[in-house]
C-alpha cells in the first residue's frame, strides 16, 4: 500500500466525522507533518503519513517533537487501521 492510499483513507475518515483534513505545506519550514486534522469542537491534531512500515526522516522527527513540546497532539500514521484510534484520541482531548 502506498502513502497516498493511507492519506486518502485518513481524509475520508475525518470528513465522515464532520471535520476537515487539509494538506499542510509550510514553505521555509521543512519537515512539518503532512496533514492537519480539524474536528468539530475545536479539536486539532497533526499527522505525518507514511507508507506501511516507513519511518519519519530525522528532520520530521525533530518537527514532530517540537509540536509535541508546544502541547499539540502529533501522530505518525503508517497503517489504515490506526486511523480510528488517532481520531478518537484527537476528539477526546
Amino acid at each position: 500500500m502506498r502513502e497516498k492510499t493511507v492519506e486518502q483513507k485518513l481524509v475520508a475518515a475525518v470528513k465522515k466525522m464532520g471535520g476537515i483534513c487539509p494538506k499542510w505545506v509550510s514553505p521555509g519550514f521543512d519537515g512539518m507533518p503532512d496533514r492537519i486534522v480539524l474536528l468539530p469542537g475545536a479539536k486539532i491534531g497533526f499527522v505525518e503519513v507514511k507508507a506501511p512500515g516507513k519511518k519519519p526522516r530525522p528532520l520530521q522527527v525533530s518537527r514532530l517533537t517540537l509540536l509535541r513540546k508546544l502541547g499539540f497532539k502529533v501522530y505518525v500514521l503508517d497503517e489504515p487501521d490506526q486511523i480510528g484510534g488517532i481520531l478518537d484520541e484527537i476528539r477526546s482531548t
